[in-house]
């Protein structure tokens, strides 16, 4: 009996975790927000060691990967701007974040695409809207960004996805 009682709540408890898991935008549609029905390519960067240094100086934050894409939107041989896909852990669940950026590398918008981690948790849309129109330098607590109470880590990941993104272009696509 003990057996089944902890294989019922086994099962329960992994049922409401996965009630909080929730996925707002498959990868098409938010490459149709960032960039309408304009054709979208692949940009794949392979850092080499200097500019690894490089990019997590100024993200502040590790580059996990030796590969980095960018989808870049292109209509009519006119690049309309460069998207990066980001997922980090908050605490013990991801949190998946596009990061959109002009042509010149300047941040244009953020679209929460997943988070798995409880609702109350979530960073509201006008927190990520704050983040506009910052240079990577001030993108940081203190500097002009205000933590949210409540969700102080996933502010904090999503944060450092756009300081990663904007550092890798800075690095690897301006030069």
């Amino acid at each position: 009996m003990k057996q089944i009682n902890t294989l019922l709540f086994s099962l329960l408890f992994s049922f409401t975790s996965l009630c909080h898991a929730q996925i707002f935008y498959s990868k098409t549609e938010a490459l149709e927000l960032a960039f309408g029905k304009a054709p979208v390519e692949n940009l794949s960067l392979f850092p080499e060691d200097a500019d690894v240094a490089k990019i997590q100086q100024l993200a502040k934050t590790k580059l996990e990967s030796g590969l980095f894409t960018f989808y870049v939107g292109k209509e009519n041989g006119k690049i309309l701007g460069y998207a990066a896909i980001e997922t980090e852990n908050v605490r013990t669940k991801p949190e998946t974040v596009m990061i959109v950026l002009t042509p010149e590398g300047e941040l244009r918008n953020v679209y929460l695409l997943a988070f798995h981690e409880p609702p109350e948790y979530m960073p509201p849309e006008r927190w990520f809207e704050s983040l506009l129109k910052h240079p990577l330098a001030d993108l940081d607590f203190g500097k002009g960004i205000d933590g949210i109470s409540g969700a102080t880590l996933s502010t904090h990941s999503a944060l450092n996805s756009v300081r990663k993104v904007m550092a890798v272009y800075q690095v690897m696509v301006k030069k």
